[in-house]
């Protein structure tokens, strides 16, 4: 005989996969799941939003724009500045020595070199063939030379800086006096002619003749009295007292004669 079950023994309900209840799906995910399962199709995902990203500008070459007038002309005017500001303190660093004049450039008369005339005019004489004079005035002797004249003979010159600090320069020589004008005027190396006769005046006991073009500076020429003629000519920029007071200096002076050291 088969066994039936009892009646009265309650029936079983099916395990879950643990031996416990089934667990019941929980939401409308649960019911998607169980709806997709039961028609055998996928479950439908949430869509994700795509990243979000910054661009990053490019770092590239500008275009050069030009400067704005106000730019530029504030930055001339610092430039300028640096470049005036050193030369300025420049000019006034030595404006204690030099000064601006209309014309023509002005010295200090006690700036410049000056020279030791006797010991100059000494070492002259010994190699002179003419008697030498070294006036004694009051002027500053900052040369003295000696060199050839045009048409033969020599010449020793003595420059002089007035108290004014304008220029006179003695000339003494054994040559001509068209030999001597012609070398201190420059006519000789430029082939001009010599420079007009303009008349003659009296300094110092001499007759000077005069030469030069009007109002420029004169070239004053007279022969010192001796045995052996001297000519001496006398030009510069110092004015006729000055030159009054070197010629009266000039025909007081000891004549030192040639070939001996001045004493």
């Amino acid at each position: 005989m088969s066994a039936r079950p009892d009646p009265a023994t309650p029936s079983q309900e099916p395990e879950g996969p643990a031996g416990g209840a089934a667990p019941e799906p929980a939401g409308p995910a649960a019911e998607g799941t169980a709806a997709a399962a039961g028609t055998g199709e996928q479950p439908a995902r949430r869509p994700v939003p795509p990243p979000v990203t910054r661009r990053i500008p490019e770092a590239g070459p500008r275009a050069m724009q030009k400067p704005g007038r106000g730019d530029t002309s504030v930055r001339d005017l610092i430039w300028a500045c640096l470049i005036l500001v050193p030369i300025a303190l420049l000019i006034f660093s030595v404006g204690g020595s030099c000064s601006f004049s209309p014309g023509a450039p002005a010295e200090d008369a006690a700036s410049g070199p000056t020279v030791d005339a006797p010991a100059r005019i000494a070492e002259y004489a010994r190699g002179s063939s003419f008697p030498l004079r070294l006036p004694d005035v009051a002027f500053r002797v900052n040369s003295t030379d000696r060199g050839p004249v045009e048409g033969g003979g020599t010449a020793v010159r003595i420059g002089y800086v007035t108290p004014d600090a304008d220029f006179l320069s003695l000339v003494q020589t054994d040559g001509t006096a068209e030999g001597v004008l012609a070398t201190e005027s420059g006519a000789a190396g430029r082939g001009d002619g010599p420079p007009t006769m303009r008349g003659t005046e009296q300094a110092g006991g001499l007759t000077w003749e005069v030469y030069g073009a009007e109002g420029g500076e004169p070239f004053r020429i007279a022969t010192l009295p001796g045995a052996q003629p001297v000519r001496v000519l006398v030009t510069g920029s110092g004015s006729d007292e000055q030159f009054r007071a070197l010629a009266d200096a000039l025909a007081a002076a000891r004549p030192i004669p040639p070939g001996t050291p001045g004493g």
